[in-house]
């Protein structure tokens, strides 16, 4: 755990010492059509650090963004994450707290001709609902991504959520991104981090050859499966979204989870076989 502190403690560091620094020689940046926000002006939960370019490129292509998603991001600034993901045909949403930034982002948005796709409220993101989303992006800080993670846990099993510099703690990432120096990274925030919201699974399922306890921790999963007074570690489980898939004895089992049902196939000596399962209870005292 020290381990992982350090390496988010590292451009929290950077972020004070370069946002106290720029007080001693910036003035309040103007209101109105000519407003341009400072590097590192305070926020309400953050200061102003705006995602690199080619990373909010890269954040969008790990959540896969198309024409059919609703893009919502969480303290959107300029808005060029939002404008972005209009730009591949998605409708987008950004929820910023700062209303010069608000409307900074919607003249950003008209000038880049994607007003009609990408909109912008003022907000604060704790009491904003955001569970329409099919992908969320965010650039927080360690300790608002850990208010976020039981909201984010809640929504839809398949939302994507990708976060510039900053984890989820012990929800480990699905994927991660990165760019160079070359690709416009001046040292800090040049990493992002991707999950999945996963389908809830943890609980007693009936399966045709007996009955099997899940154990769930986020995307991961272990258990056993009982029949009569035989028991099979269930292992190497692994959901994304409601996609699930793990091994018992020689058999390997993929499928969909829809709610209190699961089905799908497993294979097993080179042969491929239905399985289903129903959930009957949650997990036992």
């Amino acid at each position: 755990m020290q381990i992982e502190r350090f390496r988010w403690m590292a451009p929290l560091c950077i972020i004070a010492l370069l946002f106290f620094t720029s007080l001693l020689f910036a003035q309040s940046p103007s209101s109105g059509d000519d407003y341009q926000p400072l590097l590192f002006q305070e926020g309400k939960d953050v200061v102003w650090v705006p995602t690199e370019y080619k990373l909010a490129e890269k954040m969008l292509n790990l959540a896969q963004v198309t024409s059919k998603d609703y893009v919502i991001d969480l303290g959107s600034g300029d808005g060029r994450i939002v404008i972005e993901a209009a730009k591949r045909g998605a409708n987008a949403l950004g929820i910023e707290y700062n209303p010069d930034l608000v409307a900074l982002s919607r003249r950003n948005a008209l000038k880049e001709g994607v007003a009609d796709k990408a909109q912008f409220i003022q907000g604060d993101i704790f009491e904003s609902d955001f569970s329409k989303a099919t992908v969320l992006t965010m650039f927080l800080l360690p300790e608002l991504n850990f208010r976020l993670r039981p909201i984010i846990l809640e929504m839809k099993p398949g939302v994507r959520v990708a976060s510039n510099s900053f984890d989820m703690g012990d929800w480990f990432p699905d994927a991660k991104v990165s760019i160079t120096e070359e690709e416009g990274c001046t040292e800090f925030f040049c990493e992002a981090f991707f999950w999945v919201v996963p389908a809830k699974i943890e609980g007693v399922w009936k399966m045709p050859k007996g009955r099997v306890v899940f154990r769930q921790r986020y995307q991961n999963f272990k258990g056993e499966l009982k029949d009569g007074a035989d028991k099979k570690p269930v292992k190497d489980g692994l959901l994304v979204g409601n996609m699930i898939s793990f091994r018992i004895g020689d058999a390997t089992y993929k499928g969909m989870v829809d709610g209190k049902r699961m089905q799908g196939s497993f294979t097993k000596k080179g042969k491929d076989y239905k399985w289903h399962a129903a959930r009957i209870g949650g997990i036992p005292e």
